[in-house]
């Protein structure tokens, strides 16, 4: 008997397709519709390459979004945003330009391991007008004394509200501001920018959690806390 002749038969197959297969959209509309999508989703949906999405998260060189610090106008409002905790409790302050929605990021509060009414008394010196908005783990219990974080801080004299904790369309609306220009920087704030050069995901396109307690309250600023913004009010 002869060798039989086994022939593979192909029944499926992919094809990738990008948005220059796409005749109905122009370059003009691309660039669009591009801006519409996360700097780590942009190859997956415009050309069709998937994506793990590791990588820093917002990827704009600090030289477009540093700014020399100076005096703020008395029509700009303010805001800041907390997040708590023992290892690690951090602020930070934003100023709001109304004519251009330029968000102003001017002060910043940095410190582990210390008791709550240090963090109150650093935070109130900022301006105790100032709104704020916080971690919505802070309305937990505390391992010490079973105590919301969220009241004791209350019952030192901060006023704050919870914040929207929505990790993905937080980074998606603060990626819109910084890539429009609409957040800028002052350079003093040296905490804030060493946890903006390491914000980035992991392999497996997760955020990583480590020295991001600032890219944290930026979330809440933006998400959150900028409705709440308020002007200096007169002194009489």
């Amino acid at each position: 008997m002869g060798a039989r002749k086994w022939e593979a038969v192909i029944t499926k197959y992919v094809v990738t397709a990008s948005w220059l297969d796409t005749p109905h959209l122009d370059a003009a509309a691309r660039e669009e519709l591009a801006k519409a999508y996360p700097p780590h989703e942009r190859d997956a949906r415009t050309q069709g390459i998937p994506q793990l999405g590791s990588g820093v998260i917002y990827p704009v060189p600090e030289s477009e979004v540093v700014c020399e610090p100076f005096v703020l106008p008395v029509y700009y409002r303010h805001v800041y945003a907390l997040d708590v905790g023992w290892n690690r409790t951090a602020a930070l302050w934003g100023a709001l330009d109304g004519e251009t929605d330029v968000l102003y990021l001017y002060s910043e509060h940095y410190q582990s391991e210390t008791q709550p009414a240090v963090h109150a008394q650093s935070i109130k010196a900022r301006g105790d007008w100032i709104p704020g908005v916080t971690d919505p783990a802070a309305r937990g219990r505390s391992q010490a004394d079973g105590q919301s974080l969220l009241a004791v801080y209350a019952g030192l004299g901060l006023s704050l509200s919870i914040a929207n904790n929505a990790v993905e369309a937080g980074i998606y609306e603060v990626w819109g501001r910084i890539s429009s220009g609409r957040i800028k920087v002052f350079r003093t704030l040296q905490n804030f920018l060493m946890e903006y050069r390491l914000y980035r995901r992991d392999e497996k396109g997760k955020v990583v959690k480590t020295n991001d307690h600032l890219m944290d309250d930026l979330r809440y600023l933006v998400m959150s806390g900028i409705p709440l913004a308020a002007m200096q009010p007169r002194s009489t």
